[in-house]
Formats: structure tokens, sequence, C-alpha cells
């Protein structure tokens, strides 16, 4: 019976080969509406005039409290295993604004 428990607690997860080559971000800038959180993933290489949005997700504001405590768990264990993540010398960047409230990670 406990078998048949786990048989029907998982979930099959499909991940094409594109998207397993993941894409790179220096800049995350998150807005928000009543409805869902959206999270643009930013590439900005020095000395270039503009960033170019790489990807962007969009989920519910459940989701993202998920995501963000997903997030947390993750840091903690990899700052167990590897040490403290150094975060004293990022830069101050500028607040955007995108006509949502003001907020960037």
């Amino acid at each position: 019976m406990e078998n048949q428990n786990q048989n029907e607690n998982q979930m099959n997860i499909e991940l094409s080969e594109e998207t397993a080559l993941g894409v790179y971000s220096n800049l995350a800038i998150i807005t928000h509406s009543p409805a869902e959180f959206v999270c643009d993933f930013v590439q900005i290489m020095p000395g270039m005039p503009k960033g170019k949005v790489r990807s962007r997700i969009i989920m519910t504001p459940e989701n993202a409290k998920r995501f963000m405590k997903a997030l947390i768990d993750n840091v903690q264990k990899y700052e167990q295993n590897f040490g403290a993540i150094n975060d004293g010398d990022l830069p101050n960047m500028p607040p955007m604004n995108f006509g949502t409230p003001n907020t960037m990670a």
C-alpha cells in the first residue's frame, strides 16, 4: 500500500534539451500586481548601453511565496556546504520603475 501511495504522489516533469541549457542572468527585476508576480531575468554586459531580458517567469502570489521559501532554503544549504555568500560588495543599482511598485532583486 505504501508503494502505491508513493506512485500516486510522483510527478513526471519534462525538460527539453533547449531549456536544459539554461540562460545566464546577472539581474532580476521583479514586479507585481494583485494577481501575479513577474520576474524578468536580464543579462547586462559591461559597456553595453542596454540589457536584454533573457527569460520572464509569471506566477501567482502564492507560488511566488513558495519560490521565495525554496530559494531561502537552498541558499542556506549552499552556504552550509560552501561557506557564506559575500553580498557586501554588490553595487547599488539605480531604482528601476516600470509602472509598477519598485522592486528589484
